[in-house]
C-alpha cells in the first residue's frame, strides 16, 4: 500500500453569503476554485496541470451556477481536457468525501496525484426552495425535527449543553480566529482574490469576512433564539452563511519524492458514519471511533483538531462525549467565526489543519472532523511525516 501525502493546501477568505454586502459576491464557483488552481501550480511548479491523474470537487449544492461544478469549472479555466474531474457531494463533508477518495486511489495506486477540492456560493443557492422529502421518510421521521436549526436544538437539550456555555464556547472561536488573523497564521493557505463590484470599484479580498474579534458575551446574551421561541440556539451560537472554495494537492510520497515537493502530512485514515438524523451534529463521534478503530489509534494520541462548528451545540457535545479537550481543538477558530461554506468545509479544516501543524513540529497527529446534513459524520487523521 502506498502512502498518500498532503503537498499543499489553500483557500480562498470567506465571504458571507450576502447578496449586497458578501465580500465574493459578485464572483462565480469557478472564480474561486480557478484562484485556487493557478496557486497550486504556482507553488509548486514541478507539478503540471496535465500530470494531475484526477481533480475531485465537493459541492452540496450542485445546480444554478455550481451545476457540474467539477468539471466546469476546470474547463473554465483553461486546463487540460484531459484530465477527468469529478463532483462529490456528502453534504457538509463534500470536500472530506473527496480527500477520502483521492488518498483512497492514490494508497492502492489507481492514481498518483489529485488535486480534492470544494467550493460553495450560498449566495448563489435558494436554501432548501426546490427540496422535496420523500414520503416515506415523513412516515419514519417528523420533518420539523430535520432542519439543522432543530437538530441543534435536540442535541444541546440531549446533553445539557446551556445557552451560556455555547455563547463561551463561539466568543473563544471568534477571539481565536481574530488573533490568528492578526498574526498571519492564515496567511500560507488564503490566496488573496480581487473582486470587481457592481459599481466598478475593485478590491482584493485576504482576510475571512465573518470574524468578530470585538463580540462579547453581553452581545450575545441580547439575541433571540433562532429556531424556536423557546431555543438556546442563537444566530451567534451558530455557524454564518458563507461563499469560498477550498484544495489539497495530494500525491503519493513516491512520486511527490521523484518531483521534489515537500510535504509535511501523510493520510493516516478516513471514516464517515451514519446517525440519526433528528440529532445531525453528533455524527463525529460514531465517525472518529469508527477511524480509530480502523487506524488502531484512540484519542489521546491526537496532538490537535480541527472540528467544524457548524453549531455550539454539537461542537461541544461532540468533544465531551469523544473525551478530547477543548483546548485542543480549533486553535485558530471554526466555523462559527470563519464561516461554513457547507461543501468546502471538509477541506477547511484539513487545510487549516495541515497550517497549524507545520506551525507546531512537536505535533504529530492531527484529527479533522465534522457533522453531515441528515445524520451523517466524516473524520480523517493526519499524521507528520518522519
Amino acid at each position: 500500500m502506498k502512502e498518500c501525502v498532503l503537498v499543499d493546501g489553500v483557500r480562498t477568505p470567506i465571504g458571507r453569503a450576502n447578496a449586497e454586502k458578501g465580500s465574493l459576491r459578485t464572483l462565480r464557483p469557478e472564480d474561486l476554485l480557478g484562484t485556487l488552481y493557478r496557486a497550486l501550480f504556482e507553488r509548486n511548479s514541478a507539478v503540471k496541470p496535465e500530470n494531475l491523474d484526477v481533480v475531485m470537487v465537493g459541492c452540496a449544492n450542485q445546480s444554478g451556477a455550481q451545476n457540474v461544478v467539477g468539471r466546469l469549472s476546470w474547463l473554465a479555466n483553461g486546463y487540460p481536457d484531459t484530465v477527468p474531474c469529478n463532483g462529490v457531494e456528502m453534504q457538509c463533508a463534500s470536500a472530506m468525501a473527496a480527500i477520502e477518495d483521492c488518498a483512497r486511489g492514490i494508497m492502492t495506486g489507481e492514481i498518483d496525484i489529485a488535486i480534492a477540492a470544494g467550493v460553495e456560493m450560498m449566495q448563489r443557492i435558494s436554501m432548501g426552495a426546490n427540496m422535496e422529502f420523500p414520503p416515506k421518510l415523513l412516515e419514519r421521521y417528523n420533518v420539523a425535527d430535520l432542519p439543522m436549526g432543530a437538530t441543534a436544538e435536540k442535541v444541546a437539550a440531549l446533553h445539557k449543553v446551556e445557552r451560556k456555555e455555547m455563547e463561551e464556547f463561539a466568543l473563544a472561536s471568534h477571539q481565536k480566529a481574530a488573533k490568528a488573523q492578526a498574526d498571519g497564521c492564515f496567511k500560507n493557505e488564503i490566496i488573496p482574490i480581487q473582486v470587481t463590484y457592481e459599481d466598478g470599484s475593485k478590491k482584493v479580498i485576504d482576510a475571512d469576512q465573518c470574524v468578530r474579534g470585538d463580540t462579547t458575551l453581553e452581545k450575545m446574551a441580547t439575541m433571540a433564539p433562532a429556531f424556536r421561541p423557546d431555543g438556546v440556539v442563537t444566530a451567534a451560537t451558530s455557524s454564518p452563511l458563507n461563499d469560498g472554495a477550498a484544495a489539497a494537492l495530494l500525491m503519493s510520497r513516491e512520486r511527490a519524492d521523484k518531483l521534489g515537493v515537500s510535504y509535511t502530512l501523510k493520510y493516516v485514515g478516513g471514516a464517515m458514519a451514519g446517525i440519526d438524523p433528528t440529532i445531525m451534529g453528533m455524527g463525529p463521534v460514531p465517525a472518529v471511533k469508527k477511524v480509530m478503530k480502523l487506524t488502531g489509534m484512540n484519542v489521546n494520541q491526537i496532538d490537535v483538531v480541527e472540528i467544524n462548528e457548524a453549531f455550539a451545540s454539537q461542537s461541544i457535545a461532540c468533544l465531551r462525549e469523544l473525551g478530547i479537550p477543548k483546548e485542543k481543538a480549533n486553535l485558530w477558530g471554526g466555523a462559527l467565526a470563519i464561516g461554513h461554506p457547507l461543501g468546502i468545509s471538509g477541506c477547511r479544516i484539513v487545510v487549516t489543519l495541515n497550517s497549524i501543524m507545520k506551525a507546531n513540529p512537536s505535533f504529530k497527529y492531527g484529527l479533522a472532523t465534522l457533522c453531515v446534513g441528515f445524520g451523517q459524520g466524516n473524520a480523517t487523521i493526519w499524521g507528520r511525516v518522519s
